[in-house]
């Protein structure tokens, strides 16, 4: 027998929270910085895993901070094209237990939501490469809105209907958010970044059900 309906929505941070794409960036990205300027140095997985969870001008500014800003931008701007159209064939790292966990979680009433600072198309090429979408009832994206983090999980929680909700994500960042939002946290210490006081903590997406349980005050029949 299927569970009451919950009353908070669960979103998720993408990258070092449902999956690691950071072979498939960076090969895209060298791909375009060889077409574009050779002498640009190539990127490893371990750069993409350092800069996970900023927005893409901060991660150009990260990478190659003594570039020169105009040549960067443009470069980097082929750079979020190019990474959508590849990531769409090239599925990133899912990791371990990722549908069974979810289908496991919207059996139980939860309905989902994906929110990541990332380009306009990214969470689209996730969700078609991963064959996802049927999981997820909405999504958002930093370039789409122009909103922060914490400003764009309050945009999917109203408009979907929601007062309450619960951030899973992996870095400092992340928490932020969802401090800035208003709603609990949950560390995905599996993720690339270590945060002090979340109200709960996952080692493998596996935990997160047993997680959820033990978080006061959260749950609750959603009224028809």
């Amino acid at each position: 027998m299927t569970a009451p309906r919950k009353d908070t929505l669960l979103l998720f941070d993408l990258d070092g929270t449902l999956w690691d794409s950071a072979s498939a960036v960076a090969e895209a990205w060298n791909e375009v910085f060889q077409q574009e300027d050779p002498s640009l140095p190539l990127l490893t997985v371990d750069d993409i895993h350092g800069v996970m969870g900023m927005t893409m001008k901060e991660i150009s500014e990260t990478l190659y901070p003594d570039y020169r800003s105009s040549r960067r931008a443009a470069i980097f701007d082929r750079c979020c094209t190019y990474e959508v159209e590849y990531l769409h064939s090239h599925c990133g790292t899912l990791y371990p237990d990722f549908r069974p966990v979810l289908e496991s979680l919207k059996a139980q009433g939860y309905e989902l939501a994906v929110v990541s600072n990332c380009q306009r198309g990214y969470v689209e090429a996730f969700l078609s490469s991963s064959n996802a979408s049927d999981l997820f009832i909405d999504y958002e994206e930093w370039e789409r809105t122009g909103l922060s983090k914490g400003e764009n999980i309050r945009l999917v929680m109203e408009r979907n209907g929601y007062t309450k909700g619960i951030y899973i994500g992996d870095t400092k960042k992340d928490r932020e958010a969802a401090l800035h939002a208003g709603i609990p946290f949950i560390h995905a210490a599996y993720g690339f970044g270590k945060v002090p006081d979340a109200a709960g903590v996952i080692h493998s997406l596996t935990d997160l059900p047993g997680v959820l349980e033990q978080l006061p005050k959260v749950q609750g029949d959603r009224e028809a």
